[in-house]
C-alpha cells in the first residue's frame, strides 16, 4: 500500500492500481478528490469535507463513489443515485479494493457551547491504516499505521501523545497540521517521537511512504 500524504487531514491510499482517497477538504489540495475510485469522508466539517470537490470527483469520473456519515451523504446522494453510501460505526464495506471498518461516533469537544457533529474513523485493511478524523477514537484493533490529529482546536499535545499510547500503533504519521507552523514542527515532533512509544514520521504535501 501506497501513502500520499495530501494538505491538512487528507491522505490518499494506493494498492494495486486502484486509489482511495480521505478527507479532501477544504484546507487540501483542489484536485485531491480527482481520480480516486472511492473517497471516505469522516465528518462535514470544511476543512475535512469540501461539497464543490466532492461533486466535480464525482462528475468527473463515475465510478468514483463516496461513503461518508449521514449529515454528508444527505448533501449528495439525490444528484449522484447510487454513488454515496451512508455509514457508521460497526459498518464494514470494501471501497477500491480496500477492506475497511468503520470506528466512532462523534467528534471531539471544542468547546462545551459548540454541538458536537457525528465524527467517524476509518480502519483500513486489517489494522494497515487508521484515519480518526477529529477525534482520538481508539478501535478494537491493532493498528499498524495510525494518522495522527497533531494540531486543531479540540486538541492539545499531551492528549496527542496520550492517543499514541493508547492505540499503540507500529507508527504515527502526522495528520490535521494545516494550523501547524514550520516553526513549531521540532517542537511537536521532539515531544511525540520522545513521549509516544510509537516512530513519529511526519510527511510533507505530496510526499509518499510505502507501507
Amino acid at each position: 500500500m501506497r501513502l500520499t500524504k495530501k494538505s491538512h487531514s487528507c491522505v490518499r491510499l494506493e494498492k494495486d492500481g486502484r486509489a482511495l482517497v480521505v478527507d479532501p477538504g477544504g484546507f487540501s489540495e483542489e484536485d485531491a478528490a480527482l481520480g480516486a475510485e472511492a473517497v471516505l469522508v469522516t465528518h462535514e466539517h470544511p476543512d475535512h469535507f469540501d461539497e464543490g470537490r466532492l461533486r466535480a470527483a464525482l462528475e468527473a469520473d463515475p465510478a468514483t463513489r463516496i461513503w461518508t456519515l449521514k449529515s454528508v451523504a444527505d448533501r449528495l446522494s439525490a444528484a449522484f443515485p447510487g454513488r454515496v453510501h451512508t455509514v457508521g460505526h460497526g459498518d464494514t464495506f470494501t471501497a477500491a479494493g480496500f477492506e475497511v471498518q468503520v470506528h466512532g461516533e462523534l467528534h471531539a469537544v471544542i468547546h462545551p457551547d459548540i454541538p458536537r457533529v457525528t465524527n467517524v474513523g476509518y480502519l483500513v485493511d486489517d489494522g494497515a491504516l487508521f484515519h480518526p478524523g477529529d477525534a482520538l477514537t481508539v478501535p478494537d484493533h491493532p493498528v499498524r499505521t495510525l494518522m495522527l490529529p497533531v494540531m486543531a482546536p479540540w486538541n492539545k499535545i499531551s492528549e496527542v501523545i496520550d492517543y499514541v499510547r493508547e492505540v499503540r500503533p507500529e507508527r504515527a504519521y502526522d495528520i490535521h497540521d494545516a494550523l501547524l507552523t514550520d516553526l513549531a514542527r521540532p517542537i511537536y515532533d521532539r515531544q511525540i517521537g520522545a513521549l509516544g512509544r510509537a516512530e513519529h514520521l511526519r510527511l510533507a504535501p505530496g510526499a509518499t511512504a510505502e507501507l
